[in-house]
């Protein structure tokens, strides 16, 4: 006999069941709350986003060299994912030049008042040059998805140029005329300024402008390969008189050792051929 055909229908707790389990298997991962589904006022990029990021900068431009800090990078990242999918790039594009920009300018105050002590200041400026691009290399990678969407796509423009152009314009461009003469006299004075010290001071300012090159050619060769134009055998001559002043300059060094050059090594004396 044949069964009614309400036997026939399939159960309706189970179709359920089967739908709701097809929906969660096809629906996207996305929670309520997620970067997507979420809003961002202007009171939140305000009072929340901003002053994370702004912490974790001042953070870094103020770190010593080699140090660390315990930040979250995936964080700030984060932050800065959603305020550019949220349509805030301009803003926040905005927000971190001027604190950039008011960072370098107190940089630029602190230097004014070492220059006094021609040894201190280029030691300063050195540190301080070194500093700031060391905090670059962390911030400019938070900052990349806004770099990639905002200021290379729409601006057309590199956000770590812009931010060394920063320290570019409100410092080194300042002491410039100043710094590289104070280099070129304790170049001739060895271990005036510490041999590390120079060689990096010398790279970064030619990493932030090479046109610096043209102020004190001479002075940037000792630390720079290829700035100068190839030797020729007529500067032979001119290279002969920089090394034998160099040594009359050592030789009249205070601390220098001069040796009886006249006589044998003491360890050859007494040695036998036999």
């Amino acid at each position: 006999m044949d069964e009614p055909m309400e036997d026939m229908q399939p159960d309706s707790t189970q179709e359920n069941q089967s739908s709701e389990t097809t929906r969660k298997a096809c629906a996207p991962l996305l929670r309520p709350g997620s970067m997507v589904m979420m809003t961002l006022t202007p009171e939140d990029y305000q009072n929340e986003y901003w002053p994370k990021l702004q912490g974790a900068i001042a953070q870094l431009l103020t770190m010593d060299p080699g140090s660390y800090i315990p930040i979250s990078y995936e964080q700030m990242y984060s932050c800065v994912y959603k305020c550019v999918c949220k349509q805030f790039s301009e803003r926040l594009y905005s927000d971190l030049l001027a604190l950039m920009t008011s960072h370098v300018q107190m940089l630029n105050t602190q230097l004014e008042g070492n220059m006094e002590d021609s040894k201190k200041f280029i030691e300063c400026f050195s540190f301080t040059m070194h500093q700031y691009l060391q905090a670059l290399a962390v911030i400019v990678p938070i900052f990349n998805y806004m770099n990639r969407f905002y200021v290379e796509n729409k601006l057309k423009k590199d956000l770590n140029e812009e931010l060394r152009r920063l320290f570019r314009i409100h410092v080194a461009d300042h002491h410039i005329n100043t710094l590289l003469p104070l280099l070129e006299e304790v170049s001739c004075q060895p271990f005036a300024i510490a041999p590390p010290v120079m060689a990096n001071l010398m790279r970064n300012l030619h990493s932030l402008n090479s046109e610096y090159v043209r102020l004190k050619p001479a002075l940037f060769a000792k630390f720079i390969p290829s700035v100068l134009p190839p030797t020729s055998v007529a500067d032979l001559e001119k290279y002969i008189d920089e090394v034998q002043q160099m040594q009359r300059d050592i030789h009249l060094l205070p601390d220098f050792a001069h040796h009886d050059q006249s006589r044998k090594r003491g360890c050859e004396e007494d040695i036998s051929v036999n």
